[in-house]
């Protein structure tokens, strides 16, 4: 009986930390245009070669992971960029905030 009730526990135990662990573990994607410049994820695009070489804020064309799902919701304020126009977060590569070449 004792042996029974160790592997019942065992097993809720196992079971209950794999939910915990899926818990924390969310779901992230690729969200373009809304990176500080130097804070990008690996190979941006074009005048990037891996993480943190982007040199343009909000570049286009560089991405940083976001939690799935919130990438299109995510906005820059216009006070906040060079030009005062608000940026919107994309699931592509943009062609706007380009490095100069």
């Amino acid at each position: 009986m004792k042996l029974t009730n160790t592997a019942v526990a065992g097993a809720m135990a196992t079971a209950l930390m794999s939910l915990a662990g899926t818990a924390h573990a969310q779901e992230m994607e690729k969200c373009y245009g809304v990176a500080k410049a130097g804070e990008n994820g690996c190979q941006a695009g074009p005048g990037t070669t891996c993480a943190g070489t982007s040199s343009v804020d909000y570049q286009g064309n560089a991405w940083t992971l976001v939690p799935a799902g919130t990438c299109e919701e995510m906005t820059i304020d216009a006070s906040m960029t060079m030009d005062d126009m608000e940026r919107m977060g994309s699931l592509e590569p943009l062609d706007r905030d380009l490095p100069k070449s």
